[in-house]
């Protein structure tokens, strides 16, 4: 099956409005990476039934109710052209064999993975349809009029009902084979993502730390500067004390 197929939903989107509701040049706040996440997770758990309607105008009301839950205040418009953008971006890197460049968007694995369980439904469905079409037509005149008939019917049934059995449980198989591989996928990126974040948080307090240490460093020179400065005047001023005490002095033995 065409990959690209399942991909028929993506529209292009402006990268420049892609955090916003996509309407009346009104911006609003950026998605934040944990933000975008939690989206892709309910977009994930309802994409069954988004694949089963086309007037999905309630459903993306429903995903924006759940991501107030999760403490989002997003639109159903802004999570929809949301989803655009990141579909775009997806196919987009689709289009390349470079894994340095599939790398550069973050999100590629999450809607990798969304995309892969949509084509096992859609494998699945065809399955499902493939045995309906298999299953003999029975007609009562016939079985009346011709009872040798109906046992090689039966037969025949019976037989296509068993090789019908062994095919699903092969599709079965394969279908929990992969659902475990997404499953692996997910757990990896979301173990890299969080291992990741542990190593940003790191860095940052570390260089938060260097900044205070030379801030210090820089408060301390000053300090010493201003005590070395406010002793050399007091050193002046002392010096100039006695100038002057043995200058008064000399005038008033000249006097006398």
């Amino acid at each position: 099956m065409d990959h690209g197929y399942l991909h028929h939903v993506g529209v292009g989107v402006d990268p420049s409005i892609a955090s916003s509701g996509g309407g009346g040049g009104e911006r609003f706040p950026q998605w934040s990476v944990q933000e975008t996440q939690d989206f892709l997770m309910i977009r994930a758990e309802l994409d069954p039934t988004f694949m089963e309607t086309k007037r999905n105008k309630l459903l993306w009301e429903v995903v924006s109710r759940k991501m107030k839950e999760r403490g989002y205040n997003r639109s159903a418009e802004q999570c929809k052209a949301k989803w655009k953008n990141l579909v775009t971006r997806y196919k987009g890197c689709e289009t390349v064999e470079d894994d340095a460049t599939r790398q550069q968007f973050p999100f590629y694995h999450d809607l990798d993975a969304i995309f892969t369980a949509r084509m096992q439904k859609m494998l699945w469905a065809e399955a499902e349809g493939s045995k309906k079409r298999m299953m003999p037509f029975s007609s009562d005149d016939d079985d009346e009029s011709d009872p040798e008939k109906t046992k090689k019917k039966k037969k025949a049934s019976k037989s296509i009902s068993i090789g019908s059995s062994s095919n699903m449980k092969e599709i079965l198989d394969e279908f929990m084979k992969q659902q475990m591989q997404i499953e692996k996928q997910w757990m990896k990126a979301f173990e890299a993502k969080e291992e990741e974040r542990r190593l940003n948080e790191m860095e940052w307090r570390q260089k938060m730390e260097a900044l205070e240490k030379e801030r210090m460093m820089l408060d301390q020179r000053w300090r010493e500067r201003e005590e070395h400065r406010m002793m050399r005047e007091e050193v002046r001023s002392q010096k100039r004390d006695a100038l002057m005490t043995a200058l008064f002095n000399m005038l008033e033995r000249q006097d006398l």
